[in-house]
């Protein structure tokens, strides 16, 4: 699971080019696949995750299987705060529930480090959980990407 290709967009970064990787970043985390995720991260990755600390994109992907087999019907907006030439801040907020049925948004910060490669090198995200009633809930997209034409973060008023 190594990948020595580029992934574009590279930085040093644009306002355009670092909301497009906010958006592949998304897509990625909205398909709930670990592998396909990890590959987004240097191979030495290294992670602060709440009070997790990891390294490695089998880390990664041991972290992502663990997180979605608890955090069922997953669905993540990511937006843009800011940007430098290889980092990026990003806020986010994803709904999920328990396996009892509990639903949750989680809110969240991330910074970002790439590497040359445009690989993520770096990711230091903290996050706070909320539980909300279903009926809350403002992802209701099918599983997977969400579509273009959904709310941001900031026109849903999160």
């Amino acid at each position: 699971m190594t990948t020595s290709n580029p992934l574009p967009p590279l930085p040093p970064f644009t306002r355009e080019t670092a909301a497009q990787k906010v958006r592949l970043a998304e897509d990625g985390w909205n398909s709930r696949d670990p592998e396909r995720v990890s590959l987004a991260y240097s191979p030495d990755s290294r992670w602060r995750n709440r009070a997790e600390f990891l390294v490695g994109r089998d880390a990664i992907v041991q972290f992502l299987r663990r997180k979605w087999a608890k955090e069922l019907d997953y669905r993540l907006i990511k937006e843009l705060w800011a940007f430098t030439e290889n980092r990026i801040a990003v806020r986010f907020a994803y709904e999920s529930h328990d396996d009892s049925g509990n639903w949750f948004r989680s809110y969240g910060n991330e910074n970002w480090e790439f590497d040359d490669k445009g690989l993520m090198r770096l990711r230091i995200a903290s996050i706070n959980d909320l539980p909300i009633k279903e009926s809350e809930r403002k992802y209701h997209w099918p599983l997977g990407r969400r579509p273009d034409n959904h709310p941001s973060l900031s026109e849903l008023g999160l």
